[in-house]
């Protein structure tokens, strides 16, 4: 694509031009979160459409894939970086934190260490990331009701003391997988997009809403 037919927005969101562009808009997401949480699980179920089952070496450093997705008649780029939980990555992952437009912050719903870091998580948001960043709680590995130790009010209280929309996924069921990521897409085009008068699009709202529709996210 040539300097010609792109231009950047103050929220560094690049747009394609009129004619040959494959994508309107190009945000980059990234995937936080303690180590085993569900990163690269989360990711490849919503880029691939599958589960990593079995054993894989955990994110060293960071990793990034691409997906476009269709937001209201506009074709949104994610750019999804997905890093490393470890505390000896941590300082990599810090120097991505200032260009992101979305921040995903996992917790293993099995695992109450990963919930309880998530106060420490959110700290690194606030110091590291722009004040304008999108950012929303997940709560992984929903489909395993029996081995939960996280209760959905404790995370759902969370959220609100740090005003974060909270949602619960699934990589290997595909819960909520989808929406997650495109929630904070329609989110980042809306910005893009809207006019003076124009309402603000809220994700907390459309998260909520989705929950109380039968066929909606949390249903």
């Amino acid at each position: 694509m040539s300097a010609a037919s792109t231009a950047n927005n103050s929220n560094g969101v690049v747009r394609s031009g009129s004619f040959g562009g494959e994508y309107d808009f190009a945000c980059k997401v990234m995937l936080i979160g303690d180590s085993g949480v569900g990163k690269t699980c989360l990711l490849v179920r919503f880029k691939d459409g599958a589960f990593l089952s079995g054993s894989f070496i955990s994110t060293v450093g960071i990793d990034f894939r691409n997906k476009v997705v269709d937001i209201d008649g506009a074709k949104v780029k994610l750019q999804i970086w997905d890093t490393a939980g470890q505390e000896r990555f941590r300082s990599v992952t810090h120097a991505y934190y200032r260009d992101a437009h979305a921040l995903l912050l996992l917790f293993d719903v099995t695992n109450r260490q990963s919930f309880e870091n998530i106060r420490a998580w959110v700290g690194e948001i606030h110091e590291y990331a722009n004040d304008d960043v999108v950012v929303m709680l997940l709560g992984n590995k929903a489909d395993m009701t029996s081995e939960r130790v996280v209760k959905r009010e404790e995370a759902e209280k969370l959220g609100r003391d740090n005003s974060i929309p909270y949602m619960e996924t699934s990589a290997k069921t595909g819960l909520n997988v989808d929406l997650a990521f495109v929630a904070v897409a329609k989110d980042l085009k809306m910005k893009k997009t809207r006019r003076p008068n124009d309402p603000k699009f809220n994700v907390r709202e459309f998260v909520e809403q989705q929950k109380q529709t039968p066929s909606g996210c949390c249903s």
